[in-house]
């Protein structure tokens, strides 16, 4: 006789039990929990990250669409559109609100366009605003200077490297521009909507229509594919491992070896997941869900 064990994936166990009963008894308790032993490592695999929902701003926020965690502040500082993506009617405004979803100012910052990515540096913010970079001296609440950005059309992600150089997402273009010493030059061309920036460890990662890739020495390397197109929001998590959210409604964990994770999906509730912000000491992520008006806040598993 030969017993069949229903092993789903990778593979199917067969015994033979021309056995004595006793022995047969004893190597089918060992076999059965070898069995949900291997079933819970294999079937966990794609389980082993999650969001849990904690917290959330209400709903008064006007589009949402970038968080930025600031640990020095212990702030979020999230930039609202106010109006059409690309208009430059000066409605924008980046509003202070509390790791615990409290807001706290909803003009900490106006007269903005269309704000989208921040990133800080020392005591600035910075700020993509459809054609130009917006420097906020943060202490001092006040914009400090605006710089344009040559032939820009819809400039969407920021972040800066630990020597201060601001690397901007044009995702009309199809470019990435870098700021360096108030000159702003071209830094990458010809990519498919770039959009998520993050610079770490001498490199740059690169959100761009579904797809990561990785900038360093003179090359362009893709990580992974396969997320949806609207590629959004990019933190990095763990050495090589990112948390991606895609403007649509969908959250993936992404590592730098090609695996695709998805966490979330709000598409049904029809709520986006714009671009997202992150506390690493709390493994919080921050959701701006756009036309739903407000930030939700998830537990990183």
């Amino acid at each position: 006789n030969a017993l069949v064990l229903p092993f789903s994936n990778p593979f199917l166990l067969k015994i033979d039990v021309g056995l004595s009963s006793h022995l047969h008894s004893t190597i089918m308790k060992k076999i059965v929990l070898l069995y949900f032993f291997l079933w819970g490592r294999f079937s966990s695999v794609d389980a082993q990250h999650s969001l849990t929902w904690l917290n959330a701003t209400d709903t008064t926020l006007q589009i949402p669409e970038s968080v930025l965690f600031d640990a020095k502040e212990k702030m979020l500082w999230v930039a609202c559109i106010d109006g059409a993506s690309d208009a430059a009617d000066g409605k924008g405004s980046i509003v202070q609100v509390r790791p615990d979803c409290r807001i706290i100012d909803k003009e900490w910052i106006t007269g903005l366009n269309a704000p989208k990515g921040m990133g800080r540096f020392e005591k600035y913010l910075y700020v993509a605003d459809i054609t130009e970079i917006v420097v906020i001296d943060i202490p001092n609440r006040k914009i400090e200077k605006k710089i344009p950005v040559e032939g820009a059309k819809f400039l969407n992600d920021i972040t800066i490297d630990p020597g201060g150089t601001v690397y901007v997402s044009d995702s009309k273009t199809g470019k990435v521009h870098s700021l360096v010493d108030g000159v702003v030059s071209t830094y990458l061309e010809n990519l498919s909507g770039p959009n998520g920036l993050l610079a770490k460890d001498g490199a740059l990662y690169i959100l761009a229509s579904g797809i990561l890739y990785k900038s360093a020495q003179g090359q362009l390397i893709k990580l992974a594919e396969g997320m949806d197109k609207s590629t959004d929001g990019l933190e990095e998590v763990k050495p090589g491992e990112f948390v991606v959210s895609c403007w649509s409604g969908l959250i993936y964990y992404v590592t730098d070896k090609g695996k695709v994770t998805q966490m979330l999906d709000t598409r049904p509730r029809k709520s986006n997941t714009a671009d997202i912000g992150y506390d690493p000491n709390t493994q919080t992520v921050f959701v701006p869900t756009f036309f739903k008006k407000g930030v939700v806040a998830y537990k990183l598993k």
